[in-house]
């Protein structure tokens, strides 16, 4: 019955925040939903004994936002100044964030710890059993060539990302590579011919 309970919080909150992350106006509302449906989906892989997949999704995803965040900051133009100037008016959000993600983490910590069997109501999985193991067995054999094109596909979207950012900006000082090779030992010295000075 507790783990039902935790269930349907867990996913009541996730949809919760998928609908903030769509419907904010704000960036960074935007992204502090995000890394709470991103934590909510981890709690339910959790539940579902899959350890590796909730790591993964937390050290990749969340923090591949905070690198997504910066990408809308590069694109948009945003006035850094400004921004940190207007950090405070999010810190009310993000603190209620951190302490709903730290509530429900005690609560898994808690139920696990229990050990009344498996967390989800299925059959335990046998003594020995790694997960990480049946999924890169999985990953790396029956669907090597679908791992192999998402590898590309994210390549494509950095490369995307990079050429979106680097657009001519006024002020804006680069090199020319191509100018620096081609130049001549004459044209960047000159001899400049003195006479000596008389002694007195």
């Amino acid at each position: 019955m507790f783990q039902a309970i935790l269930f349907y919080m867990f996913a009541a909150v996730l949809v919760g925040a998928a609908l903030g992350v769509v419907f904010s106006r704000n960036p960074v509302h935007a992204v502090m939903f995000l890394v709470l449906a991103f934590f909510q989906s981890a709690c339910l892989w959790l539940m579902a004994e899959a350890e590796f997949l909730a790591i993964v999704l937390v050290l990749v995803y969340v923090g591949a936002v905070m690198v997504l965040f910066l990408f809308v900051v590069m694109m948009l133009d945003i006035k850094v100044e400004e921004v940190q100037r207007g950090l405070t008016r999010y810190a009310p959000l993000a603190i209620a964030v951190a302490l709903l993600m730290t509530f429900e983490l005690i609560q898994l910590i808690w139920m696990r710890n229990q050990g009344e069997g498996s967390a989800t109501g299925f059959a335990p999985y046998p003594e020995g059993y790694s997960n990480t193991e049946s999924l890169g067995s999985v990953l790396y054999t029956e669907h090597v060539y679908a791992f192999e094109i998402a590898a590309v596909v994210l390549l494509l979207a950095i490369v995307a990302a990079i050429t979106l950012t680097m657009r001519k900006r006024p002020g804006l000082k680069v090199q020319n590579i191509a100018k620096q090779v081609a130049v001549r030992a004459k044209d960047r010295i000159r001899v400049v011919k003195m006479d000596a000075e008389k002694k007195q």
